[in-house]
Protein backbone atom coordinates (compact mmCIF):
# COMPACT_ATOMS: atom_id res chain seq x y z
CA UNK A 1 0.00 0.00 0.00
CA UNK A 2 1.20 2.90 -1.25
CA UNK A 3 1.34 6.18 1.59
CA UNK A 4 -0.15 9.49 1.17
CA UNK A 5 2.58 12.20 0.23
CA UNK A 6 1.10 15.18 1.35
CA UNK A 7 0.56 14.32 4.60
CA UNK A 8 4.32 12.65 4.97
CA UNK A 9 5.65 16.64 3.99
CA UNK A 10 3.17 17.98 6.81
CA UNK A 11 4.69 16.12 9.38
CA UNK A 12 8.15 16.50 8.03
CA UNK A 13 7.19 20.77 8.22
CA UNK A 14 5.52 20.35 11.81
CA UNK A 15 8.81 18.57 13.13
CA UNK A 16 11.06 21.02 11.65
CA UNK A 17 9.21 24.16 12.94
CA UNK A 18 9.05 22.14 16.38
CA UNK A 19 13.28 22.04 16.07
CA UNK A 20 13.83 25.60 15.14
CA UNK A 21 11.08 26.52 18.01
CA UNK A 22 13.51 24.79 20.58
CA UNK A 23 16.59 26.27 19.12
CA UNK A 24 15.26 29.83 19.59
CA UNK A 25 14.34 29.27 23.01
CA UNK A 26 17.89 27.66 24.01
CA UNK A 27 19.43 30.66 22.16
CA UNK A 28 17.24 33.31 24.22
CA UNK A 29 18.31 30.79 27.45
CA UNK A 30 22.12 31.29 26.29
CA UNK A 31 21.74 35.26 25.90
CA UNK A 32 19.84 35.62 29.36
CA UNK A 33 22.52 33.59 31.48
CA UNK A 34 25.37 35.91 29.21
CA UNK A 35 23.78 38.92 30.42
CA UNK A 36 22.98 37.64 33.79
CA UNK A 37 26.92 36.72 33.73
CA UNK A 38 27.79 40.02 32.50
CA UNK A 39 25.76 41.38 35.42
CA UNK A 40 27.69 39.76 37.92
CA UNK A 41 30.59 40.22 36.57
CA UNK A 42 32.44 43.27 38.29
CA UNK A 43 32.65 46.33 35.91
CA UNK A 44 36.13 47.35 35.13
CA UNK A 45 36.95 50.12 38.35
CA UNK A 46 34.15 49.14 40.27
CA UNK A 47 34.10 47.48 43.43
CA UNK A 48 32.05 44.58 44.02
CA UNK A 49 29.01 45.26 45.98
CA UNK A 50 29.43 44.58 49.69
CA UNK A 51 27.28 42.06 50.94
CA UNK A 52 24.81 42.99 53.68
CA UNK A 53 24.67 41.54 57.12
CA UNK A 54 22.14 39.71 58.41
CA UNK A 55 19.08 41.28 60.22
CA UNK A 56 20.19 42.55 63.78
CA UNK A 57 17.74 43.32 66.69
CA UNK A 58 18.57 46.76 66.99
CA UNK A 59 17.44 48.77 70.82
CA UNK A 60 14.14 50.67 70.74
CA UNK A 61 16.37 53.29 71.94
CA UNK A 62 18.08 53.86 69.09
CA UNK A 63 14.85 52.80 66.78
CA UNK A 64 13.59 55.38 64.61
CA UNK A 65 9.98 56.80 66.18
CA UNK A 66 9.66 53.47 68.25
CA UNK A 67 7.70 53.97 71.61
CA UNK A 68 10.07 52.35 74.66
CA UNK A 69 9.02 50.86 78.05
CA UNK A 70 7.55 52.88 80.69
CA UNK A 71 10.97 52.32 82.90
CA UNK A 72 13.22 53.35 80.10
CA UNK A 73 11.15 56.32 79.95
CA UNK A 74 11.14 57.69 83.54
CA UNK A 75 15.13 56.66 83.73
CA UNK A 76 15.47 58.81 80.74
CA UNK A 77 13.51 61.96 82.26
CA UNK A 78 15.68 61.23 86.22
CA UNK A 79 18.81 61.59 84.03
CA UNK A 80 17.58 64.42 81.91
CA UNK A 81 17.43 66.20 84.93
CA UNK A 82 20.12 64.89 87.24
CA UNK A 83 23.14 65.07 85.02
CA UNK A 84 23.05 68.77 84.67
CA UNK A 85 22.25 69.05 88.77
CA UNK A 86 25.61 67.08 89.10
CA UNK A 87 27.21 69.01 87.18
CA UNK A 88 26.23 72.63 88.67
CA UNK A 89 26.92 70.56 91.75
CA UNK A 90 30.44 69.48 91.15
CA UNK A 91 31.52 73.17 89.56
CA UNK A 92 30.51 74.59 92.61
CA UNK A 93 32.40 71.82 94.88
CA UNK A 94 35.61 72.71 93.27
CA UNK A 95 35.44 75.97 93.79
CA UNK A 96 35.75 76.41 89.52
CA UNK A 97 33.13 79.14 89.62
CA UNK A 98 33.07 81.86 92.09
CA UNK A 99 30.40 81.92 94.35
CA UNK A 100 29.14 85.38 93.36
CA UNK A 101 28.73 84.04 89.74
CA UNK A 102 27.74 80.23 90.72
CA UNK A 103 25.57 79.68 93.87
CA UNK A 104 25.39 76.44 95.08
CA UNK A 105 22.25 74.85 95.40
CA UNK A 106 22.00 75.05 98.79
CA UNK A 107 22.49 78.73 98.64
CA UNK A 108 19.71 78.49 96.16
CA UNK A 109 17.63 77.38 98.19
CA UNK A 110 18.48 79.60 101.35
CA UNK A 111 17.48 82.59 99.23
CA UNK A 112 14.34 81.28 97.99
CA UNK A 113 13.10 79.97 101.47
CA UNK A 114 13.72 83.87 102.54
CA UNK A 115 11.86 85.22 99.70
CA UNK A 116 9.39 82.82 101.16
CA UNK A 117 9.00 83.33 104.11
CA UNK A 118 9.47 87.15 103.48
CA UNK A 119 6.08 87.08 101.03
CA UNK A 120 8.06 88.80 98.22
CA UNK A 121 8.45 85.32 96.30
CA UNK A 122 4.48 84.59 96.45
CA UNK A 123 3.35 88.69 95.81
CA UNK A 124 5.60 88.73 92.63
CA UNK A 125 5.23 85.32 91.26
CA UNK A 126 1.39 86.23 91.46
CA UNK A 127 2.13 89.60 89.67
CA UNK A 128 4.07 87.93 86.79
CA UNK A 129 1.33 85.37 86.39
CA UNK A 130 -1.65 87.76 86.09
CA UNK A 131 0.56 89.50 83.51
CA UNK A 132 1.27 86.31 81.51
CA UNK A 133 -2.94 85.50 82.15
CA UNK A 134 -4.11 88.66 81.22
CA UNK A 135 -1.06 89.55 77.77
CA UNK A 136 -0.98 85.75 76.68
CA UNK A 137 -4.73 85.38 77.59
CA UNK A 138 -5.68 88.31 75.11
CA UNK A 139 -3.41 87.14 72.12
CA UNK A 140 -4.79 83.55 72.15
CA UNK A 141 -8.59 84.62 71.98
CA UNK A 142 -7.44 86.88 69.28
CA UNK A 143 -5.12 85.02 67.55
CA UNK A 144 -7.06 81.87 67.26
CA UNK A 145 -10.12 82.97 65.52
CA UNK A 146 -7.80 85.40 62.81
CA UNK A 147 -5.89 81.79 62.65
CA UNK A 148 -8.51 79.84 61.75
CA UNK A 149 -9.57 82.07 59.00
CA UNK A 150 -6.20 82.24 57.69
CA UNK A 151 -5.95 78.43 57.61
CA UNK A 152 -10.11 77.80 56.42
CA UNK A 153 -10.17 80.29 53.91
CA UNK A 154 -7.72 81.15 51.08
CA UNK A 155 -8.80 85.05 51.05
CA UNK A 156 -8.30 84.95 54.90
CA UNK A 157 -4.45 83.86 54.12
CA UNK A 158 -4.12 86.83 51.68
CA UNK A 159 -5.96 89.33 54.06
CA UNK A 160 -3.86 88.31 57.13
CA UNK A 161 -0.47 86.99 56.58
CA UNK A 162 1.33 89.53 54.82
CA UNK A 163 1.19 92.12 57.84
CA UNK A 164 1.67 89.39 60.18
CA UNK A 165 4.55 87.97 58.18
CA UNK A 166 5.86 91.60 58.40
CA UNK A 167 5.15 92.45 61.87
CA UNK A 168 6.53 88.89 63.46
CA UNK A 169 9.83 89.89 62.52
CA UNK A 170 10.10 93.03 64.66
CA UNK A 171 11.30 92.24 68.13
CA UNK A 172 8.88 93.10 70.40
CA UNK A 173 11.04 94.77 73.25
CA UNK A 174 11.59 97.37 70.52
CA UNK A 175 8.43 98.59 70.86
CA UNK A 176 8.69 99.28 75.00
CA UNK A 177 9.50 102.95 74.16
CA UNK A 178 6.26 103.37 71.90
CA UNK A 179 4.40 101.47 74.39
CA UNK A 180 4.89 104.20 77.19
CA UNK A 181 4.55 107.04 74.92
CA UNK A 182 1.24 105.33 74.26
CA UNK A 183 0.18 103.85 77.03
CA UNK A 184 1.97 104.91 79.61
CA UNK A 185 4.12 103.43 82.57
CA UNK A 186 1.12 101.56 83.71
CA UNK A 187 0.24 97.63 83.37
CA UNK A 188 -1.30 97.97 79.82
CA UNK A 189 1.93 98.51 78.50
CA UNK A 190 3.22 95.33 79.96
CA UNK A 191 0.87 93.84 78.81
CA UNK A 192 0.84 95.19 75.26
CA UNK A 193 4.43 93.75 75.17
CA UNK A 194 3.15 90.21 75.67
CA UNK A 195 0.49 90.38 73.39
CA UNK A 196 2.69 91.37 70.52
CA UNK A 197 5.34 89.02 71.93
CA UNK A 198 2.97 86.02 71.25
CA UNK A 199 -0.04 86.75 69.16
CA UNK A 200 1.78 86.79 65.94
CA UNK A 201 3.42 83.78 66.41
CA UNK A 202 0.23 81.91 67.97
CA UNK A 203 -1.65 83.17 64.73
CA UNK A 204 0.42 81.47 62.09
CA UNK A 205 1.17 78.26 64.05
CA UNK A 206 -2.77 78.20 64.26
CA UNK A 207 -3.23 78.63 60.45
CA UNK A 208 -0.58 76.09 59.53
CA UNK A 209 -2.49 73.47 62.29
CA UNK A 210 -5.87 74.29 60.30
CA UNK A 211 -4.12 74.05 56.78
CA UNK A 212 -3.45 70.37 58.05
CA UNK A 213 -6.99 69.51 58.11
CA UNK A 214 -7.48 66.55 55.69
CA UNK A 215 -9.50 67.85 52.16
CA UNK A 216 -11.47 64.71 51.84
CA UNK A 217 -13.03 65.16 55.37
CA UNK A 218 -14.39 68.69 53.97
CA UNK A 219 -15.22 67.18 50.90
CA UNK A 220 -17.31 63.91 52.46
CA UNK A 221 -18.74 66.90 55.07
CA UNK A 222 -20.35 68.54 51.35
CA UNK A 223 -21.31 65.24 49.74
CA UNK A 224 -23.65 64.02 52.72
CA UNK A 225 -25.26 67.92 53.07
CA UNK A 226 -23.26 69.54 55.18
CA UNK A 227 -23.55 73.26 55.08
CA UNK A 228 -20.03 75.67 55.58
CA UNK A 229 -20.99 76.70 58.89
CA UNK A 230 -21.20 72.80 60.28
CA UNK A 231 -18.37 71.93 58.36
CA UNK A 232 -16.22 74.60 59.93
CA UNK A 233 -17.89 73.67 63.66
CA UNK A 234 -18.23 70.40 63.14
CA UNK A 235 -15.25 69.16 61.09
CA UNK A 236 -12.36 71.76 60.62
CA UNK A 237 -12.31 73.40 64.27
CA UNK A 238 -12.49 69.71 65.92
CA UNK A 239 -9.63 68.28 63.98
CA UNK A 240 -7.49 71.71 64.48
CA UNK A 241 -7.98 71.76 68.66
CA UNK A 242 -5.48 69.25 69.59
CA UNK A 243 -2.58 71.18 67.25
CA UNK A 244 -3.94 74.49 68.40
CA UNK A 245 -3.45 73.83 72.46
CA UNK A 246 -0.14 72.32 71.37
CA UNK A 247 0.49 75.59 69.32
CA UNK A 248 -0.94 77.51 72.30
CA UNK A 249 1.44 75.38 74.64
CA UNK A 250 4.33 76.31 72.60
CA UNK A 251 4.05 80.07 72.92
CA UNK A 252 3.34 80.04 76.72
CA UNK A 253 7.18 79.59 77.22
CA UNK A 254 7.63 82.49 75.10
CA UNK A 255 5.15 84.63 76.90
CA UNK A 256 7.60 83.91 80.18
CA UNK A 257 10.15 84.68 78.68
CA UNK A 258 8.21 88.64 77.24
CA UNK A 259 7.30 88.56 81.01
CA UNK A 260 11.13 89.69 82.29
CA UNK A 261 11.40 92.32 79.46
CA UNK A 262 7.75 93.60 80.29
CA UNK A 263 8.60 94.01 83.97
CA UNK A 264 11.55 96.15 82.78
CA UNK A 265 8.96 98.93 82.50
CA UNK A 266 8.94 100.44 86.08
CA UNK A 267 7.24 97.91 87.74
CA UNK A 268 7.82 97.26 91.68
CA UNK A 269 7.18 93.51 91.67
CA UNK A 270 7.18 90.77 89.60
CA UNK A 271 9.55 87.75 88.96
CA UNK A 272 11.27 90.06 86.23
CA UNK A 273 11.14 92.88 88.60
CA UNK A 274 13.34 90.80 91.37
CA UNK A 275 16.02 89.28 89.36
CA UNK A 276 16.74 93.20 87.86
CA UNK A 277 16.75 94.04 91.57
CA UNK A 278 18.69 91.38 92.67
CA UNK A 279 21.24 92.06 90.24
CA UNK A 280 22.20 95.61 91.20
CA UNK A 281 22.86 94.02 94.52
CA UNK A 282 25.27 91.18 92.66
CA UNK A 283 22.61 88.66 94.67
CA UNK A 284 22.87 85.83 92.04
CA UNK A 285 21.62 83.17 94.93
CA UNK A 286 17.86 85.30 94.63
CA UNK A 287 18.17 86.04 91.00
CA UNK A 288 18.79 81.54 90.33
CA UNK A 289 15.99 80.98 92.87
CA UNK A 290 13.55 83.15 90.79
CA UNK A 291 14.79 81.93 87.67
CA UNK A 292 13.86 77.93 89.49
CA UNK A 293 10.72 79.06 90.10
CA UNK A 294 9.66 80.47 86.80
CA UNK A 295 10.75 77.11 85.04
CA UNK A 296 8.47 75.08 87.55
CA UNK A 297 5.89 77.67 86.96
CA UNK A 298 6.35 77.31 83.12
CA UNK A 299 6.71 73.45 83.82
CA UNK A 300 3.11 73.50 85.20
CA UNK A 301 1.66 75.00 82.87
CA UNK A 302 3.10 72.61 79.66
CA UNK A 303 1.95 69.64 81.55
CA UNK A 304 -1.72 70.83 81.96
CA UNK A 305 -1.89 71.65 78.32
CA UNK A 306 -0.59 68.22 77.41
CA UNK A 307 -3.08 66.41 79.51
CA UNK A 308 -5.83 69.35 78.31
CA UNK A 309 -4.26 68.10 74.53
CA UNK A 310 -4.26 64.52 75.12
CA UNK A 311 -7.95 64.65 76.65
CA UNK A 312 -9.69 66.22 73.85
CA UNK A 313 -7.12 64.32 71.19
CA UNK A 314 -7.24 60.90 71.82
CA UNK A 315 -7.73 59.55 68.43
CA UNK A 316 -4.01 61.88 67.36
CA UNK A 317 -2.57 59.92 69.97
Amino acid sequence: MTGNPGRGARTGERVTDQLRQAEELEAEARLAEAHEAAARRPKAGWAPLPRRAGVKTVSPLRTIRTPIPRAWRWVLTVLSLLVPFLAWVVLCASGAAPATFLPSPGAVLSAGLEMLRSGDLVADLGATAGRVLYGFGLAVLVSVPIGIVMGTFVAGQYAFEPVIGLVRYMPASAFIPLMMIWLGIGEPSKIAILFLGTFFFNTLMVADVVRGVPRSLIDVSYTLGARRGEVLRKIVVPHSLPGIIDAIRVNAAAAWNFVVVAELINSTEGLGYRIVRSQRFLQTDRIFAVLVVIGVAGLVIDVALRLVRTRVGRWTA
